[in-house]
């Protein structure tokens, strides 16, 4: 018996959206929320940007966004395609051809932002491009870069002219018989890119991509992100999401991982409980748990670690995770298994220790799924 069927508050009802696909990657549907992020490489730059590709995808990333600003790049795509190890999106603005020479070079999927691809007639010309070499397409509205019209219409950026202008291109896409595309409606502001997508997701059953544009460095763009974000997903929108930071692309991926993980809708690698430290604690959990966190890094399969520093709180954590460990005194503390007690290490081995049980119970999963 799962733990939602028994505690209902746990469940998180998606909204019923159609599936389409980036690549062999499902988006939509009963599909997982995938995660995605974008190098900031030189696209022309082939070793390096696909160097970024692999650590990305390494780190968790589901599909990667390659911007393609000129014809030089386009032609890098198709290399950079072909040592991926996950679907490429093109990243199209203001050329329509770039998005045409990207389809030809292999890209998964072409996003343009409705704002400054031009008329009708050249979005025609991309989806035609679209049909004849299997590629999704994102329409990619963004609060920033709004169609003059929309902003004579409302003065302003705001959910109503974000909806409509995204609105607006999918009756394009649909009119042309092309119903392969994915839609985003982003703004840097929490609340707008909130009501936006929330409007969104009651006119459309298109897939939603997740993000709050231009979110800012590491800390602050990951608390922006988790809050606008986390909420959308907690309503069940959201079919594939990117955390958009001013920061390494790996950390983006980091970031969605741990969004999904926090709300149960992804479960990969290891899932580390531990305490903020105070006086209490036995051992350093801050330096563990930053440890920790690096070598477990090459875990996929998902579990659960609780690391807590004493014994107020850590032998009940430890009951609910795969393993734990937590603080004593004389320079030991209590290893726990499966929820159980199991033996006592001392704190100079404890590291490597739960590295290997760890690593022990990852396989055990393994075998048994």
């Amino acid at each position: 018996m799962s733990l939602n069927s028994v505690r209902p508050w746990r469940n998180i009802y998606r909204r019923k959206s159609r599936q389409i696909h980036v690549g062999p990657v499902p988006v939509g549907g009963d599909a997982p929320i995938t995660v995605q992020t974008m190098t900031n490489t030189d696209t022309k730059d082939v070793s390096a940007t696909v160097a970024q590709v692999q650590a990305v995808a390494e780190a968790g990333a589901d599909i990667v966004r390659v911007s393609v600003p000129d014809e030089p790049s386009s032609r890098a795509l198709k290399e950079i395609v072909a040592e991926s190890p996950v679907p490429i999106v093109a990243d199209i603005h203001f050329h329509y051809k770039r998005a045409i020479e990207s389809a030809e070079s292999g890209a998964a999927c072409l996003r343009i932002n409705p704002g400054n691809i031009g008329s009708e007639d050249r979005v025609r010309e991309v989806i035609r491009a679209a049909k004849d070499h299997g590629c999704s397409i994102r329409i990619g509205v963004n609060a920033g870069s709004l169609e003059k019209h929309l902003l004579e219409k409302y003065a302003e950026p705001c959910p109503e002219a974000m909806v409509e202008s995204g609105l607006n291109h999918i009756r394009i896409l649909e009119d042309n018989d092309f119903l392969e595309f994915k839609i985003s409606c982003k703004a840097s502001d929490v609340f707008l890119a909130a009501a936006a997508y929330q409007e969104l997701a009651e006119a459309t059953d298109a897939p939603i991509h997740l993000g709050i544009t231009e979110a800012g460095g590491r800390v602050p763009g990951t608390i922006k992100s988790a809050i606008g974000l986390g909420n959308l997903l907690w309503m069940g929108i959201g079919d594939t999401i990117r955390v958009s930071l001013s920061a390494d692309p790996v950390e983006e991926v980091k970031a969605g991982s741990e969004i999904l993980k926090s709300l149960g809708l992804r479960h990969r690698g290891v899932n580390i409980i531990a305490c903020p430290s105070c006086a209490r604690q036995g051992f350093d959990v801050i330096s563990t748990v930053e440890i920790l966190e690096k070598r477990l890094e090459h875990v996929k399969t998902p579990m659960s670690l609780s690391i807590i520093g004493c014994v107020v709180n850590g032998p009940g954590e430890a009951l609910m995770t795969d393993v734990g460990f937590t603080g004593g005194g004389a320079g030991s503390g209590m290893v726990y298994l499966a929820g159980k007690q199991a033996h006592k290490m001392s704190n100079d081995e404890m590291i490597d220790h739960i590295v290997n049980q760890v690593e022990r119970r990852a396989t055990e999963i393994e075998a048994d799924s």
